[in-house]
């Protein structure tokens, strides 16, 4: 498909093509590779897509060697669809509202101590200590990089991302006790990550003594408690709106028009949409589930966002792997994002543990419960995006090339053992 597009778009003609084009490619792309990965090769659907478009890439670079111009267009193309707005501001929204809707809130509330915990002072102390041992290990390589620029990178890989780790929870036979956990920490994790990494990122452009104290909090305040806050406000409508009426089209619709205008509305307000769309979905999908649908409406509802679901996820992680495309690459980039991978996961396991030791949380917890979220707490999108978002002379080029390499390892490695870690665990 880059092939024929090469031939037969100039590079400024294919710069302009809008994102509905964008889209398309990107759909068509997912359809085919879902369908090779059905036949053919049989992995879970979301590391199969990934694995495929990351060697239809490397097989677009190969042909850029001998017809550069072809290169040229996929780059253009990959570069056009901006991932990082193009998760963020939009897809996002659908898949944290679609996969909160199937959150059991009866389960969640009875971990809530430790998902609370995990998802606030857990994502809080990681950033800080995989930020400054990045710090030392730049350093260790000649690279000289101021150490906010290292707590960027800890802001964007210490959450989990929820629809990476979703995607392949639901093959990975995980104890419900453990999978509720998990989930729900990287539901709320995910919001909590972003504010922490735009914290950061407005302090590395301003300068830290352009920034008070009383202006982080406040920052902090408005984007979670006032995306929490929106968020209850927003089911709690759409709850009111379908109880009602009996009509499952129109009830289908609302639950659309929610994520679609309330993440608007977030934004605007400076609330944390991806916290408000986690909050409206688990309303929605537990109160609302069982007070304002009929058994019709239940139906639709439920099988509408799954399907929702499925599409972007497809979108997205064959978006991931295209953005190898653009991602810049240099080896003692390379090497410094390879070890950080067992970095990430040694500090990702020492939080856990050190909160849940000292804040008591241990004894609700089953036995090997800590190894499995370390190993179940996968990165993906989210932090690719954030990345992306990074300005180029915040050494963006390090920053992306090292997430690359972690979400690859964590969504392919990670992704792929799960399985069969969780069965050596507990057996």
């Amino acid at each position: 498909m880059f092939l024929s597009l090469g031939l037969l778009l100039s590079p400024k003609t294919i710069l302009i093509l809008n994102l509905v084009h964008i889209f398309t490619i990107v759909l068509v792309l997912s359809a085919l590779f879902a369908y090779l990965n059905e036949r053919f090769i049989k992995l879970p659907s979301t590391i199969g897509l990934m694995i495929l478009s990351l060697g239809f890439s490397v097989v677009i670079q190969l042909i850029g060697i001998f017809y550069p111009n072809t290169l040229t267009s996929a780059e253009n193309i990959v570069r056009s669809a901006d991932f990082s707005d193009l998760l963020l501001d939009y897809m996002l929204s659908f898949l944290l509202f679609a996969g909160a809707l199937h959150v059991d809130w009866s389960k969640l509330h009875q971990s809530r101590g430790p998902i609370i915990t995990f998802a606030t002072v857990g994502v809080v102390v990681s950033t800080f200590t995989v930020g400054a041992i990045l710090y030392s290990l730049v350093h260790a390589f000649s690279l000289d990089i101021p150490f906010i620029h290292c707590l960027l990178f800890g802001a964007l890989i210490s959450p989990t991302d929820p629809i990476a780790v979703m995607g392949v929870l639901k093959k990975a036979k995980v104890p419900k006790s453990t999978e509720i956990k998990i989930v729900g920490e990287s539901l709320f994790n995910d919001g909590i990550g972003v504010v922490v990494f735009v914290t950061l990122l407005r302090i590395a452009q301003k300068g830290i003594e352009q920034i008070s104290f009383s202006e982080v909090a406040l920052l902090f305040l408005e984007e979670i408690v006032g995306g929490i806050g929106f968020g209850l406000l927003l089911g709690y409508v759409g709850f009111r709106l379908m109880r009602t009426i009996d009509h499952y089209e129109t009830e289908v619709m609302i639950t659309l028009a929610m994520v679609v205008g309330g993440y608007l509305l977030a934004n605007a307000l400076h609330f944390s949409g991806p916290l408000a769309m986690v909050t409206a979905g688990i309303f929605i999908g537990n109160l609302g589930k069982e007070r304002a649908m009929s058994d019709v409406t239940l139906d639709y509802t439920f099988k509408f966002w799954e399907m929702v679901d499925v599409i972007l996820n497809a979108a997205l992680f064959v978006l991931i792997g295209l953005e190898l495309l653009i991602v810049p690459f240099q080896w003692e980039y390379l090497w410094i994002g390879i070890i950080s991978i067992p970095v990430v996961l040694i500090v990702r396991y020492s939080s856990l543990a050190i909160l849940s030791v000292g804040l008591g949380y241990k004894k609700q917890f089953e036995p090997k419960t800590l190894t499995i979220m370390t190993w179940g707490g996968l990165r993906g999108g989210i932090s690719i995006a954030l990345a992306l978002s990074i300005p180029a002379e915040l050494n963006n080029s390090l920053l992306l090339l090292i997430t690359y390499v972690i979400v690859l390892f964590s969504i392919i490695g990670q992704g792929l053992t799960l399985e069969p870690v969780i069965k050596r665990l507990l057996n």
